[in-house]
């Protein structure tokens, strides 16, 4: 049948300021080819391409038939896949980033509905590139892997049987950032990149995590034997904060005055 004339297509392309292209749907750890296939065709039915395995359970996973075979015509999203060893890689030069959970936590960034999630995740991805985090299928993601994300989302499941299969998280989370990146089309117009404030890359964030946890070591405020989830109350706060990079800077100068007068303090005293 051929397609009207006023039918508008959207394609990967499609979106504010390339939100489809700058957008990577990241799993952690997956353990059967096949999820991969399907998350893969998930990705595509909604226009994004960018899959990332962080140490996948089955090696070389983009040639597993499982997985060819539940890709069912996303083998091209299948076939670019990215495969790195740690989170930290796969966030490597990502300003923002949500995980996906399927539980409440103690400590951990906010938490969000996948629909709320979309929706902010349609302003960030005017200044570069997103990531939405997945776990393992048995697992889930570690309180680490939570904790280098700015946000959480939780699908407000069925609480008599909230068990999602990993693709069908995918497809979800890939549809409400579908909408919201074409809501623009209906009215929504997008924040300007000049209105959104620019957020530190997650990298230099990590690097402020550890240059503030010496600095605080070197007060005695922070016992490393008993740290007493202090730094995972710390990563709360400045993920709520949402730190752009001169706030980082300002951290990471506050942390290394902090050390160097440590240092100063300890040679002085020294016979």
């Amino acid at each position: 049948m051929s397609q009207s004339p006023s039918t508008t297509v959207h394609t990967c392309a499609s979106g504010p300021h390339g939100g489809f292209t700058s957008t990577l749907f990241v799993l952690v750890e997956p353990s059967h080819p096949g999820n991969v296939g399907a998350a893969a065709r998930a990705i595509k039915t909604m226009g994004f391409s960018r899959l990332v395995l962080v140490a996948p359970r089955v090696p070389l996973v983009q040639n597993e038939p499982e997985a060819i075979a539940m890709a069912s015509g996303a083998e091209d999203v299948l076939a670019s896949v990215r495969i790195v060893p740690t989170i930290a890689d796969a966030l490597t030069g990502v300003a923002w980033s949500v995980a996906l959970t399927a539980r409440m936590r103690e400590y951990g960034p906010p938490q969000l509905a996948p629909r709320e999630a979309a929706q902010e995740a349609r302003n960030h991805a005017l200044a570069g590139d997103i990531a939405f985090v997945f776990g393992n299928e048995r697992t889930g993601l570690s309180n680490e892997h939570v904790e280098r994300c700015s946000a959480l989302a939780h699908i407000p499941a069925n609480p008599a049987y909230s068990s999602l299969n990993l693709a069908q998280a995918v497809q979800v989370l890939a549809y409400e950032l579908r909408m919201a990146y074409l809501s623009d089309e209906q009215g929504a117009a997008p924040a300007s990149a000049d209105e959104e404030s620019v957020r530190a890359p997650s990298e230099d964030v990590e690097r402020m995590y550890m240059h503030l946890e010496n600095a605080l070591i070197a007060l005695e405020f922070l016992d490393p034997a008993n740290p007493k989830k202090l730094m995972s109350r710390l990563r709360r706060l400045f993920a709520r904060a949402g730190l752009e990079r001169e706030e980082v800077n300002i951290v990471r100068g506050i942390a290394k005055h902090i050390l160097l007068k440590a240092h100063a303090g300890d040679r002085s005293s020294s016979p």
